[in-house]
Order: structure tokens, then C-alpha cells, then sequence
């Protein structure tokens, strides 16, 4: 087995080259949910669901949302939150 020599500075390309995948995976993670309040079509986006399923959603209590004047938001968290509370654990 023939031995490699390593050099601080390819310690420090290491360490600069590790830091720059890491903000990146920071930062794709972080993409995802960037405001706490998302719009409609944002939230249809998201779930992969029409406007007539959001809107069922919405009337039978499924999907808490907050309206002002004609917008309607939904809060991120009370979405990841409705999708826990819905999981279902499938015993094969």
C-alpha cells in the first residue's frame, strides 16, 4: 500500500470544498419553507392537489388558513402539522 502525503493545503481545499456542500444542502433545505405563510397556490404546489381538492380541504376543517380581504394564507407549520396527523403506519 503506497502512502499519500497530504499538505495543509490540501487540508484547507478539503475544508473549503466541505463547507461549500454543506451551504449548499443547507441552503436547498432551507428553500423549501423560506416564509412562514404560504398563498394558495403555493400550498397547491406543494401537496400536489387542485384548487377544487384545496378547497375541500378548507371546508370540511382539514386545512386551517387565515383570510384577509380576498387572500387566503396558510401557515407552513400548520400544514406539515395536518400532513403528521394524518399519517398512516401500514403493518405488512
Amino acid at each position: 500500500m503506497a502512502a499519500t502525503i497530504i499538505t495543509t493545503e490540501d487540508l484547507r481545499e478539503f475544508k473549503m470544498e466541505l463547507l461549500d456542500d454543506i451551504k449548499k444542502i443547507i441552503s436547498n433545505q432551507s428553500g423549501h419553507r423560506s416564509k412562514k405563510w404560504l398563498k394558495s397556490p403555493e400550498v397547491r404546489e406543494l401537496l400536489g392537489i387542485s384548487p377544487g381538492t384545496m378547497q375541500n380541504l378548507r371546508i370540511n376543517g382539514t386545512l386551517p388558513y387565515t383570510k384577509i380581504g380576498g387572500v387566503i394564507y396558510y401557515d407552513y407549520e400548520e400544514i406539515a402539522k395536518v400532513l403528521e396527523q394524518n399519517r398512516i403506519h401500514n403493518k405488512f
